[in-house]
C-alpha cells in the first residue's frame, strides 16, 4: 500500500463538509485512497454498467439505497445525481456522507459549482510525488522516475511503464476526450497530444501548434483546454511583476507526469533519456510537476509562476506563498556552475528579493552569502514534503 499524503486533508474535509469530492486524472489513486480511509462506507463504481443505468433513470430510487452515505466512484458518469444529492445534503446534519471522485473537471466544475456551492469540499489528487515514492521505494533513481513516472498502479505493481501507458492513452481517448468534446478523429487529437509533449517546458504557440497538427487555432485552443481540465497538461502561467523589464505573457507546457511525457516524446531507455536534447525540459518538468503536487497533497496555499523577459533572462519557478517570493532555477547537471545561477541573482537585483534557489542533479549542497540556496533536488523535495 502507497500512503498518500493527502490522507489526513481528506479526512479534514469529511468533517469540514457534507460532501467531498476527489478529483484527479484516471488511475492517480483516487479509488484506492477514498476505500482506504474510508472504509466502512458502501462503495459503488458508476463505470458499472447496471449501476450507472439505474442511477440514470431513476436518480432517487439509487441514493435511497445509502441512507448512511457512500462511496460514489467516477461520479462524471452521471452527473444527474449531483442535483438529487443537493437535496439530500440540504437536509442532513451529517458531514462527510457522500465522498465522490471524478476524472473529467470541466464537467464536474461546472455541475458542483452550480448545485453544491458550500455544501462540498473539492480536494485534487494528482499521480504521486517524490515524497510519497521514496516513503514507498527508497532507492529509486532519476531516470527510473523520469521513465515510469508517477501513476501509482505502476510503481506498486511494477508495471511494464511502455505498454502502460501506451494502454493509458488510448483508454483517455476513448473515456475521458470524447466526453468533454465530440472529437470524431482520435488519430489527430492523439497527434496534437504528441506535439504538446515536444513542447514541453516552452511557451505555448497557438498558431504554430495548430498549424503542425493541420488543425484551426480555436481548434487548438479547445484541445488545449481539454487536456488541462482532464490533468495531462499543467499550463505553467507567468509572474507578471514587470520590475522594469518587459515581460512574456504567454503560459508554459508542462505535463502532470513526466513518464507520460517520456513515453509520447517515445523515450524509453534510460541512454535514450540522457542523450535526448529534451533531457533537460523533461527534468524540469518533473521538478515543477513535484512542486504543484505538494501544493495540492498539503493545501498550501502556494502559486506557482515563471518570469521572462524580453532580454531573455528567464527564471524556471517563481514560488509565491502569501506576501513571500522564492525564484527557483532548474538545472539537470550534475556538476555546479556558476552559470546555473546567473538569472537567479539578475532576478534579485531587479526585484530586490534577497532568496533564490537552485536545484541541481549534484551532491553539492550550499547556502550561499548571497542568499541562494543550492542543493540536490532531491534533499531539497523531500524535505519540502515533510
Amino acid at each position: 500500500m502507497i500512503e498518500r499524503d493527502i490522507a489526513p486533508l481528506l479526512l479534514l474535509f469529511a468533517q469540514s463538509f457534507r460532501a467531498v469530492l476527489v478529483v484527479g486524472p484516471r488511475q492517480s489513486g483516487k479509488t484506492t485512497l477514498v476505500k482506504q480511509t474510508f472504509p466502512h462506507k458502501p462503495y459503488v463504481s458508476l463505470e458499472n454498467p447496471d449501476e450507472s443505468l439505474l442511477a440514470s433513470q431513476d436518480p432517487r430510487a439509487f441514493l435511497n439505497r445509502f441512507p448512511e452515505g457512500a462511496i460514489l466512484d467516477e461520479i462524471q458518469q452521471v452527473p444527474l445525481l449531483l442535483s438529487y444529492l443537493q437535496e439530500i445534503l440540504d437536509h442532513t446534519e451529517s458531514d462527510g456522507l457522500f465522498i465522490l471522485t471524478g476524472s473529467n473537471n470541466i464537467l464536474l466544475q461546472e455541475y458542483t459549482s452550480q448545485t453544491l456551492a458550500g455544501r462540498i469540499g473539492v480536494l485534487d489528487l494528482l499521480p504521486l510525488s517524490c515524497h510519497e515514492v521514496f516513503r514507498f521505494q527508497p532507492n529509486q533513481n532519476l531516470s527510473d522516475l523520469m521513465l515510469n513516472g508517477f501513476y501509482p498502479e505502476v510503481l506498486a505493481k511494477k508495471r511494464n511503464s511502455k505498454l502502460w501507458f501506451s494502454s493509458y492513452i488510448r483508454t483517455y481517448l476513448e473515456r475521458d476526450v470524447r466526453q468533454v468534446k465530440q472529437i470524431e478523429n482520435s488519430l489527430l487529437f492523439q497527434k496534437f497530444i504528441r506535439l504538446c509533449a515536444g513542447r514541453v517546458g516552452q511557451q505555448v504557440n497557438i498558431v504554430s501548434l495548430s498549424t503542425d497538427c493541420g488543425i484551426n487555432v480555436r481548434t487548438a485552443q479547445a484541445w488545449l483546454s481539454v487536456l488541462e481540465s482532464t490533468y495531462v497538461v499543467h499550463l505553467l502561467q507567468p509572474f507578471y511583476e514587470n520590475y522594469n523589464k518587459r515581460l512574456i505573457k504567454s503560459p508554459k507546457l508542462y505535463f502532470y507526469d513526466v513518464g507520460l511525457a517520456c513515453s509520447l516524446l517515445n523515450i524509453k531507455t534510460k541512454d535514450e533519456l540522457a542523450h535526448s536534447h529534451f533531457s533537460g525540459a523533461l527534468f524540469e518538468n518533473f521538478i515543477i510537476a513535484d512542486f504543484i503536487k505538494q501544493s495540492f497533497n498539503f493545501q498550501t496555499g502556494e502559486q506557482y509562476f515563471y518570469w521572462r523577459d524580453n532580454n531573455g533572462v528567464e527564471i524556471d519557478l517563481i514560488r509565491i506563498n502569501g506576501e513571500a517570493i522564492l525564484p527557483i532555477e532548474i538545472k539537470s547537471g550534475e556538476t555546479y556552475s556558476p552559470d546555473f545561477i546567473r538569472n537567479l541573482k539578475k532576478f534579485m537585483n531587479y526585484s530586490g528579493i534577497g532568496k533564490g534557489l537552485l536545484l541541481y542533479n549534484g551532491s553539492a549542497s550550499i547556502q550561499g552569502s548571497d542568499g541562494i540556496e543550492i542543493s540536490h533536488w532531491r534533499n531539497y523535495l523531500l524535505k519540502n514534503g515533510e
